[in-house]
């Protein structure tokens, strides 16, 4: 049984809900950002999903009460240049946040194991050593007290069909629907399954896998914001992980003079 198929995708928010706990949550966004600043906690959170899905405009509910100097969203596209001459992962610690910063992928790394394993951009060996090499680099972040969120955004493929539509017959959206989202979809099989091993194979402690149900976009705003706010809390929980490297750091600095 895929774990997509465990998503429930009847789950809905009333538009008096949403307006009602939408600001509230991102004031709560604000001051854990404040905290998360003080006690030198960084965050990573990751956005994957289907075409379609609502990342986006997650995003852009996600960052408007946050102060813009201490985050960053990065948009992923396919490699170019430098990049493309690196291992893949490289690009993406370009991006590891600074202490007390938060850093927003809209898409990641995990392009690795979808689009360029269905599309047959990287050889099948190289997808397959690529669950443990995120694996690690994930771990990496999470042993330095790194907060890692991970939400994939789930709807059926008739509510993508008609969102596709909407953007087709809308020219003020046009622009975000081309050729390759209409030939993604027709492997909509594929990518479920690639999706389904990825979850199963990289939701690990420390780097957890949050399936949103994003069928209706207002319960996927709200229910992101939800787990986030609740994830940064319990990584503020523990001791400040630069200011424990600044102390090993400082014993290290009087081990070498003496």
């Amino acid at each position: 049984m895929s774990v997509l198929s465990r998503v429930d995708l009847t789950r809905k928010l009333s538009d008096r809900e949403y307006e009602k706990r939408l600001p509230a949550l991102q004031a709560r966004l604000q001051e854990l950002q404040v905290a998360c600043l003080e006690r030198e906690v960084p965050s990573v959170v990751v956005f994957e999903g289907w075409d379609s899905a609502g990342k986006g405009g997650a995003i852009r509910r996600l960052t408007p009460t946050l102060d813009p100097r201490a985050y960053e969203v990065i948009p992923v596209g396919a490699p170019q240049g430098e990049e493309a001459e690196r291992h893949y992962l490289w690009r993406f610690w370009r991006h590891v946040p600074r202490a007390g910063e938060m850093a927003v992928f809209d898409r990641s790394w995990y392009g690795r194991v979808l689009v360029e394993r269905v599309e047959g951009f990287c050889s099948p060996a190289e997808w397959r050593r690529a669950y443990g090499e995120i694996a690690e680099f994930e771990r990496q972040l999470a042993d330095f007290g790194t907060v890692v969120v991970k939400f994939w955004l789930h709807l059926s493929r008739e509510e993508q069909l008609r969102r596709f539509r909407e953007r087709a017959e809308d020219r003020h959206k046009r622009y975000k629907i081309g050729p390759d989202d209409w030939r993604n979809r027709r492997k909509w099989r594929a990518y479920e399954a690639a999706v389904d091993e990825m979850v199963r194979r990289t939701n690990r402690p420390g780097a957890r896998w949050e399936l949103i149900e994003a069928e209706d976009k207002r319960f996927a705003r709200v229910r992101i914001l939800e787990v986030l706010a609740r994830t940064l809390e319990r990584g503020l929980e523990g001791p400040s992980p630069a200011k424990r490297f600044r102390r090993i750091e400082r014993r290290l600095k009087k081990l070498s003079k003496s």
